[in-house]
C-alpha cells in the first residue's frame, strides 16, 4: 500500500506567517504516515480570468499538483473577512477542471481564539462549491502564536503541535481508506 499524498497550501503571502509555519510543521512531523507536498506557486498565479483559452503554465502546473495528490490540507488566515484574494483566486482556477471534485480536503485555523472564522466560513463554501469532500475530523482550530514557533521555523510548542499533527493524520487516514472506513477523531478534546 502507498502512504498518502497531501498537498499543503497556505494562504498566507508573508514569511513569518504562523499559517505556513503550521504547514511546515506538519511536512516535518509527516514521518511514514503520510508525504507532504508543499504549494509554492500562489503568488505566481495569474488572476482567474474565466474561459482562458490555453491556460497559463502556472495554473497547469497547479492542475497537475493538485491531480497528483490524495488530499489537500489548507491553513489560511483571514483578510478583509474572508480568506485571502490570492488563495480565493487559486481556488476559482480549479472550478473549471474540477480539481477537488470529490477530493478529501480540510483545514486548521491557528488564529488566536475568536479570530479567523469569516475566513474558515468563506473556505468551506469555496471547497463545497468545488465539490471537495470536507473531512470534518481533520478540520479544526489550533491557535498557534508568533511566541510559539521555534528558531528552525517550526511550531514548537507541544499541545499545537500535537494538534497539528493529528489533524494531518485524520487526513491522511481518509486519503487512504473509503469514505464509509473513516474513524471519527475530535481534534476539539486534545489532552
Amino acid at each position: 500500500m502507498t502512504i498518502p499524498r497531501i498537498l499543503l497550501i497556505s494562504g498566507s503571502t508573508r514569511e513569518g506567517s504562523t499559517n505556513s509555519a503550521a504547514l511546515r510543521t506538519i511536512a516535518a512531523d509527516a514521518g511514514s504516515d503520510f508525504e507532504a507536498v508543499h504549494y509554492a506557486g500562489l503568488l505566481g498565479l495569474p488572476p482567474f480570468i474565466p474561459g482562458t483559452d490555453p491556460e497559463p503554465a502556472e495554473v497547469q502546473a497547479l492542475h497537475r499538483e493538485i491531480g497528483a495528490v490524495d488530499a489537500v490540507l489548507f491553513c489560511t488566515p483571514e483578510y478583509a473577512g474572508m480568506i485571502p484574494g490570492s488563495l480565493k483566486n487559486l481556488l476559482e482556477w480549479t472550478i473549471g477542471n474540477a480539481d477537488l471534485s470529490d477530493k478529501p480536503v480540510a483545514y486548521v485555523n491557528v488564529a488566536y481564539e475568536g479570530r479567523g472564522e469569516a475566513a474558515v466560513a468563506t473556505l468551506r463554501t469555496v471547497v463545497g462549491y468545488a465539490g471537495a469532500e470536507l473531512v470534518e475530523a481533520a478540520c479544526g482550530r489550533i491557535t498557534v502564536l508568533q511566541s510559539d514557533i521555534g528558531p528552525d521555523g517550526l511550531v514548537a510548542e507541544p499541545t499545537a503541535r500535537a494538534g497539528l499533527n493529528a489533524a494531518a493524520r485524520a487526513l491522511a487516514t481518509r486519503a487512504a481508506r473509503p469514505a464509509a472506513a473513516l474513524t471519527s477523531i475530535n481534534l476539539d478534546n486534545r489532552s
